[in-house]
């Protein structure tokens, strides 16, 4: 009996589950050519869709849950996988889609969280033999349309959205996260705008206002030391200014993995927020322009939603 049953539960005897990766085939250099010969190594064993263009992912995404495949795989960076999240979440795949990682940006803040390996084979191991983690969603307002955008990792409003939008993206292929710090410097030097986060009945202001779903930003570098990312709550850190002549302190706090000691930083948690500015503020998600918070009078609000998304992560 008990031989019949292990005989049972033989992977030959596993249903199938259809998996679909979505990848973006734009990415040159060596890494990127092993990354895709790899890809085409797997053969028949999934399906692959290629995406053309900023955004793409999302609509891909959104085919693929219609399609009916029960796992998804984002094949990139952490802005591949916002986009392929956003995907199953407009086409109603949360609860039954899990999503699965191929981790091969510069910075991999979301693998590196969720200790999904970076190698290859190991990471499609994972896609295929993995078990689910439930984690939250953030969710932000965005534009005059007040248009509604999930994240999964981060998004960030002020410095840091405008630091995306100056990224030089040849220069971010061939030198990773110090492209962003580059960006970063540049736009020390503009008049960046004060953005007001209003928790209940509290108020805090500053140029930069990063969300965090988990603990690291930028890599390995731990802003959001009270993070988890099923525990219902954003944690949020708001700088009330950033000039370049605080740049260094910054950066030295940075490496130690104690912003949030630094004078002049608010850190705390919350289900929601709102925030708000005077004039244009970029907005970032995951490293990617995201577009920018509603203008005057309007405000852009800020939510979790609790143990939406499946994620597939190595077992225990």
């Amino acid at each position: 009996m008990i031989f019949f049953r292990e005989f049972l539960l033989h992977p030959c005897f596993k249903r199938r589950v259809r998996v679909c990766v979505i990848f973006n085939p734009t990415a040159k250099g060596d890494r990127a050519r092993r990354f895709r010969s790899h890809l085409e190594g797997l053969g028949n064993s999934c399906v692959m869709r290629e995406t053309t263009g900023p955004g793409d992912g999302v609509e891909q995404a959104r085919a693929a849950v219609k399609e009916g495949f029960l796992k998804i795989v984002a094949a990139g960076g952490d802005g591949t996988i916002n986009e392929v999240a956003n995907g199953i979440v407009q086409a109603d795949g949360l609860g039954q889609v899990r999503l699965g990682v191929l981790p091969w940006g510069s910075v991999n803040v979301f693998a590196k969280e969720l200790r999904i390996p970076t190698r290859f084979e190991a990471a499609w191991d994972v896609v295929l033999n993995g078990v689910d983690r439930v984690i939250d969603l953030g969710w932000m307002e965005l534009g005059a349309e007040q248009e509604k955008r999930c994240f999964v990792q981060l998004a960030g409003a002020g410095l840091d959205g405008r630091a995306v939008e100056l990224v030089d993206w040849e220069q971010k292929k061939k030198l990773g996260d110090l492209a962003y710090v580059l960006a970063a410097w540049k736009a020390l030097g503009e008049d960046l705008p004060v953005i007001t986060a209003r928790v209940d009945d509290r108020e805090v202001s500053g140029q930069l206002v990063l969300l965090g779903n988990g603990r690291f930003y930028g890599g390995r570098h731990v802003f959001f030391p009270g993070a988890r990312m099923d525990d219902g709550a954003l944690d949020v850190l708001v700088l009330e200014e950033v000039r370049q002549w605080r740049i260094l302190s910054y950066g030295w706090a940075t490496l130690r993995n104690r912003v949030t000691s630094l004078k002049g930083v608010h850190y705390f948690q919350t289900d929601q927020l709102e925030l708000c500015a005077e004039k244009r503020v970029p907005v970032e998600m995951e490293g990617d322009a995201a577009g920018q918070l509603p203008e005057p009078p309007l405000s852009g609000r800020i939510w979790v939603q609790g143990r939406a998304l499946r994620v597939l992560v190595a077992g225990q």
